[in-house]
């Protein structure tokens, strides 16, 4: 799990997203290992750990949710 500083390496706004979606998978409801979909802010992406295309404009208010190969969010920023 990457070091997350609060107030050094994380917003006050991203340190919350983390501590709900850390080593968890997106899906339709809510579990011990799941989030919902539904309850994530409407400004999102999801970005793959493959590297794909995505767009490289700066948002400071979008929230990034990089997952793995298996979908599991492994960091979560905003920008």
């Amino acid at each position: 799990m990457p070091l997350v500083v609060p107030g050094i390496t994380s917003s006050s706004g991203t340190d919350s997203w983390t501590t709900k979606l850390m080593g968890k998978t997106l899906g339709d409801k809510h579990d011990e290992t799941t989030f919902a979909k539904k309850d994530l802010p409407g400004n999102h992406r999801v970005v793959d750990s493959d590297g794909g295309m995505m767009t490289m404009d700066h948002n400071p208010d979008r929230l990034n949710i990089h997952v793995d190969k298996d979908g599991t969010v492994k960091k979560v920023t905003h920008g």
